[in-house]
């Protein structure tokens, strides 16, 4: 049994009536996304030293799903019109992504990777799986599967809330 101060938490901080599989849960998410936009932020600099590191998912996501108008990149990263504008302008500048008209639709205009940019990006992503490979080389590769299989849930109904 846990006393329970003023503020109503334990006398070990943890808040009273909460569930422990959900504070094990937030920690750990907590250290993992820290960890996540640290990395970011290397393998940023790995593509082009100038690189912003908030740029690099968007490399990830040209590099996935091809061309885009940037319009649908804006809406899949759940940032503002003029954000998304700034963020291809500079990697543009930095000759990682090109834009060109939309074939089916003259008016709209799709973003690309340079070559340049599809060959940085792809150097350092193929280091970053490597590294993974290397991390989690002691797991059973079914673990892998379902820790993947899992994040792959959580993010699609984090989209469904968004959406």
């Amino acid at each position: 049994m846990h006393n329970t101060g003023a503020d109503g938490a334990t006398t070990d901080g943890e808040p009273v009536g909460v569930d422990h599989v959900f504070l094990a849960l937030e920690r750990e998410l907590a250290v993992f996304l820290r960890r996540a936009r640290a990395s970011s932020g290397e393998l940023a600099r790995e593509v082009h030293p100038d690189l912003e590191p908030s740029a690099y998912g968007l490399l990830v996501r040209l590099a996935d799903a091809g061309a885009q108008r940037a319009t649908d990149l804006a809406g899949f990263f759940g940032v503002g019109k003029a954000t998304m504008s700034r963020q291809l302008h500079a990697l543009e500048q930095l000759g990682l992504v090109a834009r060109a008209p939309d074939p089916a639709d003259g008016r709209a205009v799709l973003v690309r990777l340079t070559d340049e940019g599809r060959e940085r990006f792809t150097r350092v992503r193929n280091a970053r799986r490597a590294q993974y490979a290397r991390r989690l080389a002691a797991w059973d590769r079914h673990e892998v599967a379902e820790l993947a299989r899992l994040l792959h849930r959580l993010n699609a109904e984090q989209e469904g809330e968004e959406g």
